[in-house]
């Protein structure tokens, strides 16, 4: 029987689960890439696709398999190793629901695929009504949401027994940051499996006439923000937990990353609004309120900049640095483990700085429904998450599969981390430029040329195309280290590092572990942001929409 033993090394088992998700988000993260690849010649009218393939299809498709089905499986896989390697082997109940979860969302993403290459769901990943998907759409929806919320109760469970093992001791910072992660996913998914399963999938199959549009976006913005948390979530483990040790550092604090946890589910999922600050029918008062909790967020955000630089700084120092900033240079820029990290948290200060702009009540009113916010999606999730990602899959996969990172799998990664950092600089870049002056997002080719203004726009089309081209080349890049990683390097063990805390740290207060205390106060800050503004929408919900299908 499991009893709690921990190991260097993940169990194979366990390793199994994780390199199944990380497989198919991999896959996801190329088919994804080939859809933006294409999206951008047919959008500039370069190319005409067979079979009628057209921009919308494509950018669903992109954002789908990118947004969704790329980060999920990854995170999932993720964080499985990550208790797997803190907590121990995996119990029986664990292990057996990960892979239910597993296989649902499989179903789900694959039919949900399908959905989209038969051009019967081109509604973009945030499918807003008034278009309409095919119904099987919706389902495949459901199964991925579904199948998540059994995974992430298998890592509940991992984590409970552990507790009971373990009593009156501090779990894992990485367990407890994974299952803070899952908790978030868990709460924020609500809002949008109530969408799909009592809105979008009764209407789609004609059950019922109209569709409430607004409740139906208010639901899925109740989800949509804090997704950018569950992808950056798993980032922040990284450079909190893991960095330390590939640096030769020590943890700066535990209490201070437990904290800045908490912080995100409490105020990352009370927010939708300000993803609504132009929709009609929700009172400015509810808006202005969840403005002022989406700006509490920078706070974690800002404790977690703190701490990470001050890791950085000791670090340095210890090694001999002297100077304000001659610690910089200590750092190991050459191994690529830390390398795509860093330039993704480099990358989040600019990113952080467009999230502001986006949630602010009159600058959003200049930005809204531009290429800038296309711009600002892809310094978030497609940089500062991606890259993180991309720095833990080059230890991660061969720790999994049993092999090593060798030296020269070590460069190309170093050169994929440039490509993809060069290839973002020209393309997200152009658009954050070019929304400035008004372009428009999520538009085909004709009507953004026929916009008057369209000609001026051109040379950051051309930079847009340069950039996404080297992106493009970056992906192939990534894929070919991931399956040498996978499958052809030589047999060993790499290294799961997992750092240690500094010793004089201050110790973790017991309240940071007290989960009824802060699911209560997420669960009264979400009725108390949304409770009022629902019942509006529902009472005094104007008629409803018959939909539009694109199929």
């Amino acid at each position: 029987m499991n009893i709690g033993k921990i190991s260097e090394v993940v169990d194979r088992h366990d390793a199994k689960l994780s390199m199944a998700h990380l497989t198919v988000s991999f896959t996801a993260l190329f088919l994804g890439a080939i859809a933006g690849l294409l999206q951008t010649l047919v959008r500039s009218g370069t190319v005409t696709l067979p079979a009628g393939i057209g921009y919308y299809q494509l950018l669903t498709a992109h954002g789908v398999l990118l947004g969704l089905v790329f980060t999920t499986y990854f995170i999932i896989g993720f964080l499985y190793a990550g208790i797997s390697r803190t907590t121990g082997k995996l119990f029986d109940i664990p292990r057996r629901a990960g892979w239910y979860g597993f296989y649902m969302m499989t179903i789900g993403t694959i039919l949900g695929v399908i959905m989209v290459l038969l051009n019967k769901a081109t509604v973009l990943y945030t499918f807003y009504a008034p278009l309409q998907a095919s119904p099987w759409f919706y389902i495949a929806l459901t199964l991925i949401i579904v199948g998540s919320w059994i995974s992430g109760g298998g890592m509940f469970r991992q984590y409970y027994i552990w507790k009971k093992l373990h009593k009156g001791q501090l779990s894992p910072l990485i367990s407890f940051m994974a299952v803070m992660t899952m908790l978030l996913w868990l709460i924020a998914t609500i809002g949008v499996a109530v969408s799909v399963l009592f809105q979008f999938i009764p209407w789609s199959f004609g059950w019922v006439d109209t569709i409430n549009i607004l409740l139906s976006r208010t639901l899925f913005w109740y989800f949509g923000h804090p997704l950018v948390y569950f992808w950056l979530l798993p980032a922040y483990i990284c450079w909190y937990a893991i960095i330390p040790k590939i640096i030769g550092g020590k943890i700066f604090s535990d209490s201070l990353a437990r904290l800045a946890f908490v912080l995100f589910l409490l105020f990352s999922i009370p927010v939708g609004f300000h993803h609504q600050l132009l929709e009609s029918g929700i009172s400015p008062f509810w808006k202005y309120l969840q403005v002022v909790l989406t700006f509490m967020v920078i706070i974690p955000s800002l404790m977690t900049a703190f701490s990470l630089f001050a890791t950085f700084e000791l670090t340095g120092r210890e090694k001999g640095s002297k100077g304000l900033f001659r610690w910089f240079k200590e750092l190991p820029w050459k191994d690529a483990r830390f390398f795509a990290p860093m330039m993704g948290m480099l990358i989040f200060i600019p990113a952080g700085a467009g999230g502001i702009i986006n949630a602010s009540n009159q600058l959003n009113q200049v930005v809204h429904n531009t290429l800038w916010v296309t711009g600002h999606f892809h310094l978030t999730v497609a940089s500062s998450v991606a890259l993180t990602f991309f720095g833990i899959g080059y230890w991660l996969v061969p720790h999994l599969t049993g092999r090593k990172l060798t030296s020269q799998m070590h460069k190309l990664a170093n050169i994929q981390t440039i490509l993809w950092v060069v290839g973002m600089f020209f393309m997200s870049g152009a658009m954050h430029t070019v929304g400035l002056f008004g372009a428009p997002r999520r538009t085909s080719y004709t009507t953004y040329n026929d916009h008057p203004d369209a000609l001026g726009w051109i040379p950051y089309e051309v930079a847009m195309a340069i950039g996404g081209s080297i992106l493009f080349i970056a992906i192939l890049l990534l894929m070919y280290i991931m399956v040498n990683l996978g499958l052809f390097a030589p047999k060993g063990v790499e290294e799961f590092p997992i750092g240690e805390l500094a010793q004089g740290a201050e110790k973790t207060p017991a309240i940071l572990e007290n989960w009824k205390l802060w699911i209560g106060i997420t669960v009264a800050l979400i009725l108390f942001a949304y409770t009022i503004p629902l019942i509006d929408m529902i009472q005094h919900a104007p008629p409803g929409s018959q939909g539009y299908k694109l199929w």
